[in-house]
């Protein structure tokens, strides 16, 4: 019989519980990474085909988000191990709480890289290549945030990789106005990734977390609206060399009165409304996706 003071032997969590972590660990209960990746691979796509791509391409691509965003999720929490548990919004993250090791979100993030790389391959040789960039962006952005305060320039990149790989997969080039989306999507993250580092800006002070939050300062919001005006524009641009109808500039309207109500949400810079911000940007993306859609549908 074990005496009061013997330590008590705790089970190990069986297979549905490990799951469930891992579940939580790629943050599929938050999909909004998901979409902020998206939005601008479905752009390209429609971009690329001129209209509706073909959609063994679309659904090659979507799961690939999947998948990638869930990989750089476990990618990051693995790179954050040591910072998480020392911010509010990341403490009881399963690597954080304890309840994934290092070792397992590393297992993570190669078997469902894996998984995106055999999508890839069905596509051409040269969209593979560049899926090896894509991963290579993955792996490096987590870490950035030790060593810059602009780590939102290497999810940006990593984010808008999609996007030349999505017309070399259409077209089999990569054009100027690809390029422009590519630097369109680089200022979005930017954008969304300020307002949501605005949320941990006070814990990030303290362990000594780089961000563009604490770059900014008091004029966070200025270069978030400054940044919102290059975006818009840079797509304006990029309609005008796509030869985009009134469709697609009524969708950048909408876009645009969304990007003013970001500016409202953090008029007061409150974490929770920051954090309304940075998720409102899922609308702002979808806005100019269906203007697309509706604008290749309706006026060829």
């Amino acid at each position: 019989m074990l005496s009061s003071d013997s330590p008590l032997k705790t089970s190990a969590p069986s297979w549905r519980e490990r799951l469930h972590h891992y579940y939580l660990l790629v943050r599929l209960h938050r999909p909004i990474g998901i979409f902020l990746l998206m939005w601008p691979a479905l752009w390209a796509l429609w971009l690329a085909g001129e209209g509706p791509p073909p959609w063994g391409v679309v659904v090659v691509f979507v799961l690939g988000v999947v998948l990638m965003r869930s990989a750089g999720c476990a990618i990051n929490d693995f790179a954050d191990r040591d910072f998480d548990g020392h911010v509010r919004r990341t403490c009881e993250r399963p690597l954080a709480s304890g309840a994934v090791s290092p070792r397992e979100a590393v297992a993570v993030f190669v078997t469902l890289s894996l998984a995106s790389f055999a999508l890839v391959l069905l596509m051409n040789w040269q969209t593979v290549a560049l899926s090896v960039v894509a991963l290579g962006l993955t792996v490096v952005y987590p870490f950035m945030k030790r060593f810059t305060h602009v780590p939102q320039l290497f999810l940006g990149a990593a984010f808008g990789w999609a996007i030349p790989m999505a017309f070399m997969a259409v077209r089999v080039e990569i054009p100027f106005e690809a390029w422009v989306l590519f630097v369109a999507t680089l200022v979005w993250a930017l954008i969304y990734d300020t307002q949501y580092a605005m949320v941990d800006r006070e814990d990030d002070l303290k362990i000594g977390v780089k961000s563009t939050a604490i770059l900014f300062g008091r004029f966070d919001r200025l270069v978030i609206g400054a940044l919102q005006i290059l975006m818009l524009g840079l797509l304006v641009w990029v309609g005008d060399m796509a030869g985009r109808g009134w469709i697609y500039d009524a969708g950048l309207l909408v876009a645009a009165g969304l990007a003013l109500y970001q500016q409202w949400l953090t008029r007061a810079c409150e974490p929770k409304a920051c954090f309304d911000a940075f998720l409102n940007n899922n609308y702002f993306g979808l806005a100019i996706f269906i203007a697309l859609v509706l604008d290749y549908g309706l006026l060829g």
